[in-house]
């Protein structure tokens, strides 16, 4: 299925940029107008971990004029294998500048924009404003629904990988024209079924095909050229050395996606929680991680209750909370999420500690250790 170019060429390019592009406009069918449609494309890309490590540089040389990077996390030396980006020099400074500073060294006169914020239902819009579209590289499941949401709200295409382990999986989600993420996955996996790139690992090379893949949807999108992923999944395996395609449609039962808004209120950001405490309201924090995750980092005086006992016994955890506003922590806030809905149900309702205890260490309190 082609579809019509997202981009309109931009101006003219110098006959510097003509020749540094030669290669790919004397493409069948490709040419200067393709090549020029890059140069105008705005493109946000979500996440410079591993696949934004192997998307950014390939967007940057191929030409693309202007490249959003969100991110909030920091470089740590365990990213070092698979986020080719960055360097052991930028240990400690945030992802987005090192990601930046890589794209002005391979073309100083690309445009770069960054946000160095974690990606939230209160922040999306106004950081999907302004670009055609995104590439999304992010790791955990909250964060991948919410860029699906907000770009369908805002009619953007989302050009989706993921990595696991071994192996990886590139779609396409655009419900101004075909089917998106919830119709193939219409809710996230339940916590704790499915590992972290932090439990299970990934090969780094996994990385760099999907991140591949992915920038060459971006291409064919923006240019008009070749058969967009639209209502296909690429599923790649390393091991195997194996490619294979998925195919599905949109969900007639699918729900509507719901305003960004009316998700606010599930959550509070580190800051706001801190002036909270600072101030001496009374509130409760329940952090719903694993015995041993709290052995490493905890908000002194929470009350650890795992997941596994909250989804045991909800009304009992409920009944015993008291009045006081509650604020459910986990590592980013996956888990937290699923224990605010169960405790919601049993008559406690909550919020949720964006970003969890991992964003508490980076914005709140750098004496934490963060795993």
């Amino acid at each position: 299925m082609s579809l019509p170019p997202l981009v309109q060429p931009g101006p003219e390019l110098s006959p510097e940029r003509q020749d540094r592009y030669s290669r790919t406009t004397q493409l069948p069918g490709f040419g200067m107008p393709a090549q020029r449609r890059i140069r105008n494309a705005r493109v946000l890309v979500v996440g410079a971990g591993g696949l934004g490590s192997a998307v950014i540089p390939a967007l940057a040389a191929a030409g693309f004029g202007t490249i959003g990077i969100v991110d909030a996390d920091r470089v740590e030396p365990s990213n070092l294998p698979r986020q080719s980006i960055h360097t052991p020099a930028d240990v400690g400074a945030a992802k987005v500048a090192s990601a930046a500073a890589a794209v002005t060294a391979l073309d100083a006169e690309t445009t770069v924009r960054i946000f160095d914020t974690m990606l939230t239902a209160q922040n999306a819009a106004e950081v999907f404003d302004g670009f055609d579209l995104v590439l999304d590289g992010s790791d955990n499941f909250p964060t991948r629904y919410l860029v699906n949401d907000a770009a369908v709200l805002a009619g953007l295409p989302v050009v989706w990988g993921a990595v696991d382990r071994f192996g990886g999986q590139v779609g396409l989600s655009w419900a101004e024209q075909g089917p998106h993420y919830r119709d193939l996955f219409p809710a996230p996996p339940e916590p704790g079924t499915v590992l972290s790139c932090a439990e299970a690992g990934a090969l780094p090379s996994v990385c760099a095909v999907v991140g591949g893949l992915m920038v060459g949807e971006a291409i064919k999108l923006v240019t008009g050229t070749g058969d967009p992923l639209l209502g296909r999944v690429i599923v790649h395996d390393s091991l195997r050395g194996t490619f294979r395609e998925l195919r599905y449609e949109r969900d007639p039962q699918g729900a509507p996606v719901a305003p960004l808004a009316g998700r606010a209120a599930s959550a509070i950001a580190p800051a706001d929680l801190h002036a909270r405490l600072l101030a001496g309201d009374s509130v409760t924090i329940v952090d719903v991680r694993e015995p041993w995750e709290a052995d490493i980092a905890e908000i002194p005086g929470s009350l650890l209750v795992p997941l596994g006992v909250v989804q045991q016994d909800p009304r009992g955890l409920a009944a015993r909370l008291g009045d006081d506003a509650l604020v459910i922590v986990c590592h980013h806030g996956q888990r937290a999420e699923a224990a605010r809905e169960i405790l919601a149900q049993a008559g406690a309702s909550g919020v949720v500690l964006t970003g969890g205890i991992d964003a508490w260490a980076r914005d709140i309190d750098a004496g934490l250790a963060r795993y």
